[in-house]
């Protein structure tokens, strides 16, 4: 079965650097053309892009082995992030398309803070870059090791004689072909590659409940096996408390504080912003309702067949395994690694373009030609993957359990701050800098505290809530202590 599935991941991996040449030689001259795609970004790609650079393994493992474990109670983080998906395309993505070209044609969110504040331009820059790289780092490293334990539980022994050289050769697979067309063909190519990724995603979550059901007897046989488990299964509000369903539906807050989905708002063409979120809004909607049929119904097939699965979180590849032809489970097994790689490629660029544009020409060669900038951020594109694969050659290293706050982190701490700067005109510099800081901050203390899973003797509040409310009373507090700098939107040109 191995060999059929190695075909479909080849083919899969020369796809996505086909794609990563072509893109290559259409927006590789320039800074804007490399870090941004020349900010012309086709609605379809720019939704579909920031759709799948957002759900990475998460919504084929993550949320199906929720599901699997815990029954439909836990679709509410699902219907949390839809909620806030659709705020952040209405509220944030127009804004910030037009303010960061306004404001001295900015590249990266650092950059365009700094446009906007110019009073505390450096100190915005360097904070958030540094949160940024660091926290991106981490982030690229646990993809790394999905891909690595994806070519574990799908090729042990292909590639060496133990389970530690399957990983690290899943490790180097994934990394080497996602630098491949990210250094060569820059924010086009992980665009073009995430449209394509977004698209064979959808068709998984679509085609594998699909299949179960079709292979276990229908509907009726799958409730009636869910049922045998917990007669609660299917309920959207057993067990649920007040404490557990907001942290639950604030998981969609953290939206409007993540670079890698926001930075596609600003690449996306002149007046196509609507379009592409009618069409990434669809394309959640859709992949979120595969992912709960492949939990739930996954439980039932588990159940009706008399399998044993010990982690939830692999039911997509037991399914995948047991109901396909070889050619058709590499297809899914594709999907897998798509929804990892399109998220490690979208943040080994956007940490790279704040490497480049937030530390190198801001510090060092502010005058660096166009050519010399783009081979520059092929060489941080390097540099962080670098970085990552070191993290991720130790599977049990105790930083990758950071990446399960690091979607607090970035929203708590960009979060208040993206949306205030856009639709606040009274905000001030010292009010941005006190509420990037106070964010970061809250969440760190409060998981070092371990009040998201206690508090005050009760269950765990999901350190975003205090985090951003921290952060918005901050900055509000901060500004509205100061005085507002009159800011024209054309200055600072880059």
């Amino acid at each position: 079965m191995a060999t059929g599935t190695l075909i479909s991941l080849t083919l899969y991996f020369v796809l996505m650097l086909g794609i990563g040449l072509f893109a290559w030689k259409k927006s590789t001259d320039s800074s804007e053309g490399y870090l941004l795609g020349g900010r012309n970004l086709p609605p379809a790609v720019a939704a579909l892009s920031a759709g799948a650079s957002d759900m990475s393994g998460w919504l084929l493992l993550g949320l199906p082995g929720a599901l699997y474990a815990s029954g439909l109670v836990e679709a509410w983080i699902g219907i949390g992030l839809f909620i806030g998906a659709l705020v952040n395309w209405i509220v944030v993505a127009p804004r910030l398309r037009d303010q960061t070209v306004s404001y001295g044609n900015a590249l990266t969110i650092p950059e365009f803070l700094a446009n906007r504040f110019p009073d505390r331009a450096i100190a915005l820059r360097v904070v958030s870059a540094i949160i940024i790289v660091l926290f991106f780092t981490v982030y690229t490293a646990a993809g790394l090791v999905g891909g690595g334990k994806l070519f574990v539980s799908s090729f042990a022994g292909l590639f060496g004689d133990t389970g530690m050289s399957d990983y690290m050769t899943g490790i180097w697979m994934t990394a080497g072909v996602v630098l491949a067309y990210t250094m060569v063909g820059g924010f086009l190519a992980v665009s073009l590659t995430d449209f394509v990724q977004g698209c064979i995603m959808v068709v998984a979550l679509i085609l594998m409940p699909i299949v179960v059901l079709t292979s276990d007897g229908g509907m009726d046989a799958a409730s009636r096996a869910v049922h045998g488990v917990d007669p609660n299964f299917l309920s959207l509000f057993h067990g649920l408390g007040v404490i557990g369903f907001l942290s639950a539906i604030t998981w969609g807050l953290g939206y409007f504080g993540q670079p890698h989905i926001i930075v596609r708002f600003m690449a996306v063409k002149e007046g196509g912003v609507k379009t592409a979120r009618n069409i990434g809004m669809s394309w959640m909607f859709v992949s979120l309702i595969g992912a709960l049929g492949v939990g739930i119904l996954g439980r039932a097939h588990v159940e009706l067949n008399g399998l044993t699965l010990e982690d939830p979180e692999t039911i997509f590849i037991l399914l995948a395994d047991t109901l396909f032809h070889p050619l058709i489970t590499g297809f899914l097994l594709a999907a897998l690694l798509a929804a990892i790689m399109s998220t490690i490629s979208s943040q080994l660029l956007v940490a790279s373009s704040s490497l480049t544009e937030d530390f190198y020409r801001l510090f060092f060669r502010k005058d660096a030609t166009e050519r010399e900038t783009v081979n520059v951020s092929r060489v941080c594109v390097l540099l962080v993957a670098l970085a990552a694969i070191a993290i991720a050659a130790d599977p049990e290293s105790e930083v990758l359990g950071l990446v399960s706050n690091a979607w607090a982190g970035f929203g708590a701490a960009f979060g208040p701050l993206i949306v205030l700067a856009l639709t606040w005109d009274k905000m001030t510099g010292s009010g941005a800098v006190a509420g990037l800081v106070t964010g970061a901050l809250v969440v760190i203390g409060w998981i070092s505290a371990g009040f998201g899973d206690s508090f005050l003797g009760g269950p765990g509040v999901y350190e975003i809530i205090p985090g951003f409310i921290a952060s918005w009373a901050a900055i509000v507090l901060v500004s509205r202590l100061g005085t507002s700098p009159a800011v024209p939107r054309e200055a600072t040109m880059h």
